[in-house]
């Protein structure tokens, strides 16, 4: 006697099924099919999760304008010098570089061994870097490699602003 490979499933949305599971070994396809009993059919599944979209949108709207509205209060606060380049890049640049030079602030004056002095030299390169792209590029980025960071940063990344306004 063969084991069965098909298995008419009753989900838990009440949708039935038949499921063909010859593609599990043989002393999983019970457990299997019983596991898929307490679940939702695919369709349903689909659906619930693809209902739930407009909720996750609103979250990352409300997430990004408190992140947008605590760049803009870092860069007044700290005389930052607006960032250059292509409209839809500004803003991401914005909180990229508020969130990078605040984990370094963290991480080098806070936790670390720096003091203010050496703090404010590094805060006046980075307000010399002023290409919202080299922002974005560096989001990534852990706070302590920040001075390295601008070091390398080359004279497209630089405003021709003068930074000690």
């Amino acid at each position: 006697m063969a084991i069965r490979t098909t298995y008419e499933i009753v989900h838990s949305c009440g949708h039935e099924v038949t499921h063909d599971l010859s593609n599990r070994p043989a002393d999983r396809r019970a457990g299997f099919a019983r596991w898929l009993e307490g679940r939702d059919c695919t369709v349903c599944w689909r659906a619930a999760r693809d209902s739930d979209t407009e909720s996750k949108e609103a979250w990352l709207a409300a997430k990004r304008a408190e992140e947008r509205r605590a760049a803009t209060e870092w860069a007044e606060q700290f005389d930052m010098p607006p960032l250059e380049g292509p409209e839809r890049a500004l803003e991401w640049g914005e909180r990229s570089r508020h969130q990078l030079v605040t984990s370094a602030y963290d991480v080098l004056v806070s936790e670390g061994t720096w003091d203010e002095t050496d703090w404010a030299v590094l805060e006046d390169k980075v307000r010399t870097v002023t290409r919202a792209g080299w922002w974005i590029d560096q989001r990534d980025a852990e706070g302590p490699d920040l001075p390295e960071l601008l070091d390398a940063a080359t004279s497209d990344d630089i405003g021709t602003e003068n930074p000690f306004r």
